[in-house]
């Protein structure tokens, strides 16, 4: 693996020196963009809005836009000059206990490694945060952003996971949202007991990207020439109240009907 960062964990004194590396991958299905007279590779240029041209990488800076077409042009000493300890440092800010933080804040995870020389400060954190079972709250400079991050242990890893602000979240105005109403006891406990019936412990190895495997397995198919047979299939449509309770009912036969042949 590549790291893709390099810094340290800063823990009250202790300094921590680590590799940052990415913890997940994108989708494994790409496509490009075709020509469909030719099937020539549809490329995206950068051209310059003054003289029409392409302009290569290596002229190209970034620039802030402070007023109406004046900008300020920043290199990458600048971004360091910024604040170089926050640029080089997870600065753990707080502890707390993992649950109190919603899923919905949760972005991307990086496993972290240790440099050369820093496994007993790693590990010290690491037993610390598994025995208090506590999660650690810091922020950290990425890709000229300020990042909240969470630190957990993952077995034998420590592994950041980046935060969104609260700021960023967006509110859920003018959604049409059901309001709290009288529910039936009856289609409550119903519903308490399909969920019971579905219950069973987390295991993510369980769990696939089916409808991208349907996908590969149709351009395997048409790579070869062969005629694609379409699935039949209907789009599901919401319940009628009044049906509610029969469609409870027999998702539930149904489960425990599985079950029993399992």
């Amino acid at each position: 693996m590549r790291s893709i960062w390099r810094g340290a964990i800063s823990f009250g004194l202790i300094h921590i020196p680590v590799r940052l590396y990415k913890a997940s991958r994108d989708r494994e299905l790409k496509f490009k963009l075709l020509h469909k007279k030719d099937m020539g590779e549809i490329r995206y240029a950068r051209i310059c809005k003054a003289d029409g041209k392409e302009v290569p990488w290596e002229d190209i800076v970034k620039g802030y836009e402070y007023q109406k077409g004046d900008y300020v042009v920043l290199t990458d000493e600048d971004f360091e000059r910024a604040d170089i300890k926050k640029s080089r440092t997870i600065e753990i800010l707080d502890f707390t206990e993992e649950d109190k933080i919603d899923s919905i804040y949760y972005e991307t995870p990086y496993f972290l490694e240790p440099e050369k020389g820093a496994a007993k400060a790693y590990a010290l954190l690491r037993e610390a945060l598994k025995r208090s079972k506590k999660v650690a709250i810091g922020h950290f400079v990425f890709r000229l952003h300020e990042h909240l991050g969470v630190i957990k242990p993952h077995g034998d890893i420590l592994v950041l996971n980046q935060l969104r602000y609260d700021s960023e979240l967006v509110q859920p105005k003018g959604l049409e949202i059901p309001k709290m109403e009288a529910l039936a006891k009856k289609e409550v406990d119903i519903a308490l007991e399909l969920i019971d019936q579905l219950t069973r412990p987390f295991k993510p190895g369980d769990y696939s990207d089916t409808y991208a495997d349907e996908l590969k397995e149709i351009i395997k198919k048409k790579a070869k020439g062969k005629k694609v047979v379409i699935k039949k299939g209907k789009e599901p449509k919401s319940p009628k109240v009044a049906d509610i309770m029969a469609l409870l009912k027999k998702s539930l036969e149904e489960h425990k009907k599985k079950r029993r042949a399992a």
